[in-house]
């Protein structure tokens, strides 16, 4: 492994997409490959998914090319998790592939497809680690963790989202942007409790510790889910932006977010106006507006006051 490099490497920045199997990781390389590259931006995506078959975006680094998933479960009788486990650390061992597969897009714009499984970004340090050698690259990241938006509707799996968003935060060590994906699906599974803000700035949970004690069979565990919430709302670290893939203004959202977490909207890349750095600087980007924007297009309305709402709760 190469790590006297980093003094050599000019100063790059990029995203590493994480998040659970099936929150829409590979879907948001391509939209953002596409919007980066509409923007004016050279774009690169590295596919780090040795599972990753048929990808929809133009891949300029592939993992495939060093190991596969199917060929590691044949040839070491491992299952798909331990599989991928194995496949991040013979990449963690072979880090000067990676670098030496890297070096012809100096002067581009770094997207990073990684694998699915919640494991490698919570306690295993594998990912962890090539982060780290990426970092000694001089490589700027942000970690864009995306969960599915319909878990909002379940108060259950929402405290389980805070409670993965959160031990992957302080695991991984990166800046961070939690991001709800697939808008558009939100109410897919159920009617949400409160209004869009309520889970994006993750506000008082006790609230959300009432919808699970009239659970009878959540009710057992009140205790257990109060502390849970406890550490979450301790921690203040954990917060969302709601993303639509398909519409622009979100996809803007999630890049302002982005470029103000790895200091990209500080660089001298791309032309800029001195108003939206001292934003950026001073951390003025007040969300509710587009919150609430998200919320009309996308979240049936009640047709209830406020007093009826607290009625029911």
């Amino acid at each position: 492994m190469s790590n006297q490099a980093g003094a050599t490497h000019t100063l790059r920045f990029g995203q590493v997409v994480i998040g659970p199997p099936g929150s829409g990781k590979t879907t948001y390389c391509q939209g953002m490959q596409e919007f980066l590259t509409q923007m004016g931006r050279k774009v690169v995506v590295v596919n780090m998914d040795p599972a990753n078959e048929g990808l929809p975006y133009t891949c300029a680094v592939n993992i495939s090319e060093l190991v596969t998933l199917d060929d590691v479960m044949e040839g070491l009788k491992l299952g798909p998790n331990g599989g991928l486990l194995y496949s991040m650390e013979y990449l963690e061992a072979n880090m000067d592939w990676l670098e030496n597969k890297l070096k012809p897009h100096g002067d581009c714009y770094y997207l990073f497809d990684c694998p699915g499984q919640v494991e490698l970004y919570t306690h295993q340090c594998s990912v962890k680690n090539i982060f780290s050698q990426l970092a000694k690259w001089n490589f700027r990241l942000t970690a864009v963790h995306l969960v599915d938006s319909h878990y909002c509707a379940d108060p259950a799996k929402f405290i389980s989202v805070l409670c993965t968003s959160l031990s992957t935060m302080l695991h991984v060590e990166l800046p961070h942007v939690n991001v709800l994906s697939k808008m558009d699906l939100i109410e897919q599974y159920g009617k949400l409790a409160f209004n869009l803000d309520f889970y994006t700035e993750v506000m008082d949970l006790t609230y959300l510790l009432d919808h699970l004690a009239a659970d009878p069979f959540f009710k057992k565990f009140c205790r257990l889910n109060e502390k849970l919430a406890e550490v979450i709302q301790d921690y203040g670290l954990v917060s969302f932006v709601p993303l639509n893939v398909q519409d622009k203004e979100s996809m803007i959202q999630v890049l302002r977010a982005v470029d103000k977490a790895n200091g990209y909207c500080f660089g001298d890349l791309e032309e800029r106006n001195l108003q939206a750095m001292m934003s950026a600087a001073v951390g003025a980007d007040f969300q509710f507006n587009s919150t609430l924007g998200v919320q009309e297009r996308y979240v049936e309305a009640s047709g209830r006051s406020v007093e009826e709402e607290m009625d029911g709760l």
